[in-house]
């Protein structure tokens, strides 16, 4: 199965990094999920996960940091869809 990628070129480079900075400073997961909450708040078009993704895409962060940030990202949600 093909499905497209939404392109999130809208984005600088330097907002890339910016990024890619911000969210190896965070140490820990509280950290991590305090970014996700500021940055989904203040980016409307597209949620961190998709940014997450397309820095793995393009290959600007490892498969290994991606996976630390995406693991954490969906132990939250999981937590929050099972405590309702």
């Amino acid at each position: 199965m093909t499905t497209s990628s939404r392109n999130l070129s809208v984005m600088s480079r330097n907002t890339h990094n910016a990024i890619i900075d911000q969210l190896r400073a965070c140490e820990t997961t509280e950290e991590i999920l305090e970014f996700e909450s500021w940055f989904n708040s203040k980016v409307k078009e597209f949620p961190l996960y998709s940014v997450i993704s397309e820095l793995l895409r393009n290959r600007s962060i490892s498969r290994a940091t991606a996976s630390k940030w995406f693991e954490t990202l969906l132990q939250d949600r999981d937590n929050k869809l099972s405590s309702k």
